[in-house]
């Protein structure tokens, strides 16, 4: 399927959800805040909004006919780069995690408070266009980065946000980016779960935050040949995490 995405001049929000009134109010403040709308009542219809429009963030149910909000969140992985946040009823730490595994941004529990839906659709736009802007994610950085970063095997290729691991390309989120992008920038310096979340989510960290774990997580599943036994990303005990790189091989 080839996505046609032309880019418009204020920000698109699609809204996935087959409750007629949640999607209508959700539109209701959206619009108050100059955000153009779509709609879409099944994860299929999302899918195909999704290949036809330039989308810059999704609000994704998970109860939905046709493709629900997990299958869809793994198609918009697969293809696409653009924050994506659960909004369900389904509150379980099951779904929490499984949506969050799968790509998934953010988790907001219905019932909500659509101000607190503008404020977080608010907070991963700055995140998303910040990155895009080019702004330096490694604490005391100035210069934007290289066109591509090569560690070892890694080359991280900023203008594509793609991963070539020994030239096989590897598709990565939004985050995952992020955070590679922070270890291979510096590759064998450890970083703090400090220094990481305010790095890559720009905004004061919490102690009993799993944010930052769930996210290296993902990203070894991707990154490692067996994330059990991670050879790239390694967690150095009581301290943080760091890229260990030891001529073209790791560990």
């Amino acid at each position: 399927m080839e996505f046609q995405v032309k880019r418009q001049k204020k920000h698109t929000i699609l809204v996935a959800d087959d409750e007629t009134e949640i999607v209508e109010l959700l539109r209701l403040f959206l619009e108050r805040e100059h955000y153009r709308v779509l709609e879409a009542y099944s994860g299929r219809e999302a899918w195909h909004i999704l290949s036809q429009e330039h989308v810059d963030l999704a609000l994704v149910d998970i109860m939905m006919p046709e493709l629900d909000g997990f299958q869809l969140i793994a198609r918009i992985r697969e293809k696409l780069r653009l924050p994506v946040i659960i909004v369900s009823a389904k509150t379980g730490d099951v779904d929490k995690v499984t949506g969050l595994a799968l790509g998934a941004d953010d988790f907001i529990s219905k019932p909500f408070s659509p101000i607190e839906v503008v404020a977080r659709i608010k907070a991963q736009l700055r995140r998303y266009y910040e990155l895009n802007e080019g702004r330096p994610l490694v604490p005391g950085a100035d210069q934007p980065p290289p066109s591509r970063t090569v560690c070892g095997p890694l080359t991280l290729d900023h203008r594509a946000c793609m991963l070539y691991k020994r030239g096989e390309a590897v598709q990565l989120g939004p985050l995952e980016y992020k955070l590679l992008q922070l270890f291979m920038g510096a590759p064998g310096r450890i970083f703090t779960k400090r220094q990481i979340y305010e790095a890559v989510w720009n905004e004061p960290y919490f102690e009993d935050s799993n944010t930052v774990m769930v996210q290296i997580s993902r990203l070894r599943d991707k990154l490692e040949d067996n994330a059990r036994d991670p050879r790239f990303l390694i967690t150095i005990k009581g301290l943080g995490y760091k890229l260990a790189l030891q001529g073209d091989d790791f560990r």
